[in-house]
């Protein structure tokens, strides 16, 4: 058997909740949702907004703002596979802000994206 055949069997016997198992309860709902902190980034670049990170991360490019995306990326799946629900969800929103910062930088709106989805 070869290792990763290995590695993939014992993996497998690892007690791990199912990904598939039932969420828990939403918390109710207080912050934005994914179309009101388009606009609002969106907004901000506009008016060029003065100490806005947006407007900071916009005028630093692809490259700063995807360095960003890796960096939180990478910070989500830590918080996955190390932290609770709560702690992923705060990395996740972060991700979201992130790319939204990319999309306004590049002129990419949001129904250019949904019409991949």
């Amino acid at each position: 058997m070869s290792t990763s055949a290995q590695t993939g069997t014992a993996a497998q016997s690892e007690t791990v909740p199912a990904p598939h198992a039932a969420p828990a309860a939403p918390a109710a709902r207080s912050g934005k949702t994914f179309e009101d902190l388009f606009g609002e980034l969106t907004a901000k670049v506009a008016a060029g907004a003065p100490g806005s990170r947006t407007v900071e991360l916009v005028t630093a490019g692809a490259h700063a703002i995807g360095k960003k995306i890796v960096e939180e990326a990478a910070e989500v799946w830590m918080a996955a596979e190390h932290e609770g629900r709560e702690r992923t969800a705060e990395e996740i929103s972060q991700l979201l802000y992130h790319l939204q910062v990319l999309m306004v930088e590049r002129g990419i709106s949001l129904d250019d994206v949904y019409s991949y989805l």
